[in-house]
């Protein structure tokens, strides 16, 4: 392996999320494509008010969430936080999370560091988001 490895997360990393999740969101995932063996990172685009259809939550891995444009609401248990560029958080691994977008949108870098090698340690919650009023 190499002493470093530079690329493009946009442009350089397959988006995971099509054909994976509903439209209105990318996902690309470098731990790979970086040769990364001790950390990982995400760069993540939103679409205007988009969520995921689910939380998560990880058994070992902490991380931190770097808001870079946009703004966005992360829901962390039951507490609701605003997030705007250049905001930080970072949650414990056994804390359940999920993002959602602010109406103009939002990008992302979500930085991890799996405790295993290629381990998949989290655990998806369905139903995270309450449901519109009808």
């Amino acid at each position: 392996m190499s002493a470093y490895k530079k690329l493009n997360l946009r442009d350089e990393v397959d988006d995971m999320a099509i054909g994976r999740m509903p439209p209105g969101i990318e996902a690309h995932f470098a731990k790979r494509a970086l040769e990364s063996e001790k950390s990982g990172v995400t760069y993540y685009k939103l679409g205007p008010d988009f969520h995921p259809p689910f939380g998560h939550r990880h058994a070992e891995q902490e991380e931190v969430y770097v808001l870079i444009s946009g703004s966005a609401i992360v829901k962390v248990e039951d507490d609701e936080l605003e997030m705007r560029a250049l905001d930080a958080i970072r949650l414990a691994p056994d804390t359940a999370r999920a993002l959602r977008a602010g109406p103009e949108g939002c990008e992302l870098i979500a930085f991890g560091a799996p405790t295993k090698p290629d381990a998949q340690d989290a655990e998806m919650l369905p139903g995270w988001w309450p449901e519109p009023d009808a």
